[in-house]
């Protein structure tokens, strides 16, 4: 099952007719990973289990801006889908982030745009430094013994997780951070599998094209809260 759309950039009536095909709950990865991205950051014994799994890791963060004004305006880009409004990617922008809600990620490759479903898994919005740990997803990329990490002030971040008809299997985790220095930094943290012929032939350029998604949906964030006067 893969949903195309070959003439047109996917009407957001066509999208939600193709999420009606797809049965509840029907994640196209294995449940023992299910919601793992949220408990990041991983042992290392986790780590290998995934890569004996098949999957990738893939993770960026990068520095945004600096105090609470910049935070929560950061957050404000997320809950818009402000991240994910690229010229060759996106999801629909009234997407509401709950968990359950299911979505498309809708990617143009050449001509068709193909339409990838996911479905939101959890949504923290931790507030409290006693409840923050040190910022997740170092231990999960290979940066091992990383010196100084401070502790966050806040955190908000949803992952979601891949459902039958998406060319790759795995989760999807955003997150805007404060840190105790104020800074304010946005991540994506992902592991991933082929889960279609398509994409384990095509399999590097399945890894460049996430690399690029990384690189401009930064841009993106950057580029809005700059504009806000941050």
């Amino acid at each position: 099952m893969l949903f195309i759309s070959w003439l047109a950039r996917p009407s957001s009536e066509y999208q939600a007719s193709c999420l009606k095909h797809i049965l509840p709950e029907s994640f196209n990865y294995e449940e023992k990973h299910r919601n793992a991205t949220e408990k990041a950051p991983f042992s290392n014994q986790f780590s290998e289990e995934l890569g004996k799994d098949g999957y990738t890791l893939s993770h960026s963060r990068v520095r945004i801006g600096s105090g609470l004004q910049a935070y929560q305006k950061g957050k404000q880009l997320l809950n818009k889908w402000g991240h994910f409004q690229l010229r060759w990617a996106w999801v629909e922008s009234s997407t509401c982030i709950k968990v359950g809600q299911k979505f498309c990620v809708c990617s143009q490759e050449l001509v068709p745009w193909i339409l990838m479903p996911l479905q939101i898994l959890y949504v923290n919005d931790h507030k409290s430094s006693n409840d923050i740990h040190p910022s997740p997803s170092y231990n999960t990329v290979g940066l091992r013994n990383v010196p100084n990490i401070p502790n966050l002030k806040a955190i908000y971040c949803f992952g979601s997780g891949t459902l039958q008809g998406h060319l790759l299997a795995g989760e999807e985790r955003f997150s805007v951070e404060l840190d105790e220095d104020d800074n304010v930094w946005y991540e994506i943290l992902s592991f991933s599998r082929p889960a279609h012929v398509l994409s384990f032939v095509a399999q590097p350029y399945v890894c460049l094209k996430q690399k690029i998604f990384a690189q401009q949906s930064t841009q993106a964030m950057l580029k809005a809260i700059s504009e806000r006067g941050v």
